[in-house]
């Protein structure tokens, strides 16, 4: 009889969204130039308190890198799509196996408040066995990554 590979079931993508007193640019800048900066590497990055810096290269097929003290370099992933102002699309595997990868999708829509950021975080079925623990720290992560910290940034 042959073995039939287990099919995962399917999990709501993590919908966060936040407003910010910025332009769509100024917040869209903020997240992709400046992630660095406001990102909390201590507690959400490959090399935490060994992390010096993060980066996006800003164009389709660009990495999201981050680099140790001493210098050595992890991908997070991959911009699938570049729409500044308006958002973008990165494949996400920080520090796992990239075949095992989700989709973060960004969009910066103007308000009359400022800019409404909306992220969607998705495609769990990729990561396999382990999808519903890992879309569950990662929907608590949002929570510190999303609505505190880069918050806080555009303030």
């Amino acid at each position: 009889m042959a073995k039939v590979d287990s099919i995962q079931p399917y999990l709501e993508p993590i919908r966060k969204s936040i407003v910010v007193r910025r332009t769509p640019q100024e917040a869209f800048d903020i997240f992709t130039t400046r992630i660095g900066a406001w990102w909390p590497r201590d507690q959400y990055s490959l090399y935490q308190a060994e992390s010096a810096d993060a980066m996006i290269e800003p164009r389709v097929g660009g990495r999201i890198i981050e680099t140790s003290k001493q210098g050595e370099q992890g991908v997070w992933g991959t911009v699938l799509a570049w729409n500044p102002p308006h958002g973008l699309t990165l494949d996400w595997h920080a520090g796992t196996d990239p075949a095992a990868s989700t989709e973060i999708e960004l969009r910066f829509v103007a308000v009359a408040e400022g800019t409404r950021v909306e992220l969607e975080h998705r495609n769990w079925t990729r990561v396999g066995e382990k999808a519903a623990e890992s879309r569950q720290g990662y929907d608590g992560g949002w929570v510190r990554v999303f609505e505190q910290c880069f918050r806080e940034a555009c303030s």
